[in-house]
């Protein structure tokens, strides 16, 4: 029986302490001083933990124990200070709120058609994650029944105890992946995929054995098959009534961030309203937002512009106070030894069978174990919504205040170990290691060249274009060329990787997308047996977006990735999302299986200089200083030099000679002297040589060539102790330009013309029977398919559709 304690509430504002008023007697600054405290405790413990791997529902529970009555909750002063008994009804009721928040801005973020792509893998994944623990854990309680001596309360709770500790959801895993930067990989995206298969499942079941249980005890007024009826009605209400109205809204919001005020007002109208009717059908209130959120479709304008309104302040303010409340629930004092260990040996069985019930299918299908572990330690995390259901289990007296205590911390346990082993084991770079040299220089004469082009606005799509059509494709050497547009995740729950092929529709809020795929399928069309081009769009976080393009460019085998500069010479962006491209670029010359090109694109490639002569439509140069980067760099522009309308000039810097003769310079006098017998009948081929003593003189002459021409092509990487680059990389702005393309690319330069700066892949190893397959190959399978089939391959499973 619930206890009632009458306490007096002062709403009203303090006049402060000179006229003789304790503030914190009144409501409003107990209020202010939990917030701030919840705040402080929960950002401190976020930077101290994130690194270790943590996610942010561990730093806001342990800040809800610390604040709580275990630690300094327990002190009498504090506790009359900051979270007096009067203060209870009101912190509840915002900590409530931002719960409901929450989840609801999780339901905003949820891509709904990741149940309908799902391949047969993640469905067996799916419901092995949620059919085979909760059968198991029914037999091993009953065993615990016949074999242990529980007391009443145990016993009355232990059945739902069991059940709490099968279920898992869909909010948790995608909270867990987004905090260790997974959204985007490959594990990332089959745990997404069968956690809605899962989650689906746990909801559907907690949900009818919460109503049933009601049913049994509370003597409804109607009968059980009526409350599901209402509930589904409520659902169909917000899906055939709700959602058109939200539609008809996304139609009239710009997409540009911003979402009109009315709007907002009657979103959280519905919100409140769903909330409301959900606790009238016996439900949870956070039940009806959840839905609601779902209902509203993912990523911009609406979806987006909602999550940027509001996340931050619930995430960081109010949801952190709702930790701190259920902390106080949690009675230490009561917890007695002998009950930890039955309800822990329960809790270890499960998250043992859960793990194995994972990790048995995905081997199985031949992912590797490491993979699949990762995997069942991802699956079997619990998180805030399994805490929202262990409270309403004591709410409702399914379980006891002590079974939920426990409960809470072994939630707290099992997912702080979980979360730093994935950290530690899955690597997802390790899947890019390719097993040949992905290189142009290892290229035959006239073999098939495949290059990949990454593209964030659709600005960049003609430059790109000129640079293809520069490439030289022929029927003699054809280009396989990929195209990805790369886009923001924009607040989506689901990152998803989108193949473009003819006959498939393209989704209405991908249009810029499409204007760039009907661009490149009309000059595919004007070149048919020159050239292939396959689209794709890549919706991602900007911190793993990378990851999307280094698996492409692995399966499909591609020599050479290309990049656009962060620096928008053509499109003006923000500060923040020309550093967000930058580190992408910087993440795939780190991670990328083969060789990059970072272009500058200023718009001359093709442009009007290029046009005005009826010879040329290219004036292309090659800055040669030596090494590996230098020597692809020749390799692309040889293959360009064939082109009818291309001149290319080759411009090597030749310094003084300190006796030295090393196999790289060895390497590139043979290259050199392969590219000049090449092109001996190309008449607009020109090689010539130049005398430089020091850095000095190497900057005057590039300086002197710098807008002569439509593209410099130039390595990245040059020896650190040439003589003629001595000093250079002091000054340079932008590293991975190198130190050349620094000079050539950064915005303070005089430089008018476009730069493609190349990066050689160094391969680790080329033996690929002592490479490990890895999760990426095992789900793809486009590899060896003919180029009619590339492009249609499922963007989660692989699989052909």
């Amino acid at each position: 029986m619930d206890t009632q304690i009458c306490v007096v509430q002062k709403i009203g504002k303090s006049r402060g302490l000179f006229f003789g008023d304790n503030p914190f007697a009144y409501s409003i600054t107990v209020l202010i001083c939990q917030l701030t405290l919840c705040m402080f405790f929960t950002g401190c413990l976020h930077n101290l933990l994130n690194p270790l791997g943590e996610s942010a529902f561990i730093s806001q529970i342990i800040s809800g124990i610390i604040l709580g009555p275990a630690l300094i909750g327990s002190s009498d002063t504090f506790k009359a200070t900051f979270f007096p008994v009067n203060s209870f009804y009101i912190c509840d009721t915002f900590g409530y709120f931002g719960l409901m928040l929450f989840l609801f801005l999780v339901g905003v973020q949820t891509d709904l058609s990741l149940i309908w792509k799902c391949g047969k893998r993640s469905v067996i994944i799916g419901f092995c994650t949620f059919l085979v623990p909760l059968l198991l854990n029914f037999g091993f309680t009953e065993f615990l029944i016949q074999t242990l001596p529980l007391d009443s309360k145990l016993y009355k709770s232990i059945h739902w105890v069991a059940s709490l500790q099968a279920i898992n959801s869909f909010h948790v895993i995608f909270c867990l992946l987004a905090d260790l930067n997974l959204l985007n990989s490959e594990l990332g995206k089959l745990a997404m995929s069968a956690s809605m298969i899962s989650g689906t499942c746990s909801w559907l079941f907690i949900s009818i054995a919460f109503t049933a249980k009601q049913t049994m005890g509370g003597k409804p007024t109607g009968t059980l098959a009526f409350l599901f009826v209402t509930i589904a009605c409520l659902i169909l209400f917000i899906v055939t009534v709700i959602r058109p109205i939200i539609m008809w809204m996304e139609k009239r919001t710009v997409d540009d961030g911003s979402i009109s005020d009315s709007y907002v007002s009657i979103i959280f109208i519905m919100i409140m309203m769903s909330s409301l009717m959900g606790e009238i059908l016996g439900q949870h209130f956070i039940f009806g937002p959840m839905i609601l959120g779902i209902a509203i479709p993912d990523g911009p304008p609406l979806g987006s512009a909602l999550i940027k309104r509001l996340d931050t302040f619930v995430s960081t303010i109010l949801l952190p106070l709702y930790f701190v409340i259920g902390a106080t629930r949690i009675d230490f004092k009561s917890i007695e030894l002998r009950n930890v260990g039955i309800i822990g040996m329960l809790a270890v069985f499960s998250f043992s069978v859960k793990l194995i019930s994972i990790m048995l299918p995905c081997v199985f299908s031949k992912i590797p174990m490491t993979d699949a572990l990762c995997l069942g330690l991802i699956l079997s995390t619990q998180g805030i919504t399994e805490v929202i259901l262990m409270e309403r289990a004591m709410g409702l007296s399914f379980i006891d205040r002590q079974s939920y205590s426990i409960l809470i911390i072994l939630v707290v346990l099992f997912t702080g170990i979980t979360s730093p082993i994935v950290k530690y084991l899955y690597k997802p770079f390790k899947s890019y290691m390719p097993y040949n040299k992905r290189t142009i220089q290892n290229l035959g004469p006239n073999t098939e060249l495949r290059l990949l082009a990454c593209i964030y606005y659709q600005d960049h799509t003609p430059s790109v274009i000129n640079l293809l059509e520069a490439s030289n494709p022929a029927p003699d050497s054809p280009i396989c060329f990929y195209v990805v547009h790369l886009i923001d995740l924009a607040n989506r729950a689901a990152a998803r990787l989108e193949a473009h092929y003819l006959g498939r529709k393209i989704p209405l809020e991908l249009s810029e997308s499409e204007r760039i795929v009907n661009a490149f399928r009309f000059y595919e069309q004007q070149n048919q047996g020159r050239v292939t081009i396959f689209s794709y769009t890549s919706i991602s976080p900007f911190a793993t977006m990378h990851e999307d393009v280094c698996k492409l460019a692995l399966e499909k085998r591609v020599s050479m990735v290309i990049v656009p500069f962060h620096k928008l010479y053509i499109v003006g962006a923000l500060d923040e999302e020309t550093t967000a491209l930058r580190a992408v670029n910087r993440s795939i010359l780190k991670r990328a299986p083969c060789s990059i090109g970072i272009f500058v694109d200023r718009g001359t490639l093709g442009g009007q200089q290029a046009k005005s002569t009826d010879e040329q439509l290219y004036n292309i140069v090659v800055i040669f200083l030596g090494g590996a980067d230098d020597r692809e760099a020749l390799s692309y522009a040889s293959r360009m030099a064939k082109h009818p309308h291309v001149c290319l000039t080759v411009i090597r810097f030749v310094g003084p000679s300190n006796g030295i003769f090393s196999r790289d310079n060895e390497r590139d006098s043979d290259i050199i002297e392969d590219v000049k017998l090449a092109c001996a009948q190309n008449n607009n081929f020109v090689y010539q040589e130049e005398h430089v003593k020091n850095s000095v003189e190497v900057v005057d002459m590039i300086r002197k060539l710098e807008n002569s021409f439509d593209l410099i092509i130039i390595g990245r990487h040059h020896d650190s102790s040439m003589s003629l680059l001595m000093g250079l990389t002091e000054w340079d702005d932008f590293p991975e330009l190198g130190s050349i393309g620094d000079m050539l690319g950064s915005s303070d330069s005089t430089c008018g013309v476009s730069v493609l700066v190349v990066q050689q892949h160094s391969f680790v190893d080329d033996d690929p029977l002592n490479s490990p397959r890895t999760l990426v190959e095992q789900s793809y399978t486009a590899v060896d398919m003919p180029h009619e089939d590339l492009g249609k391959v499922h963007p989660v499973e692989g699989k052909f559709v």
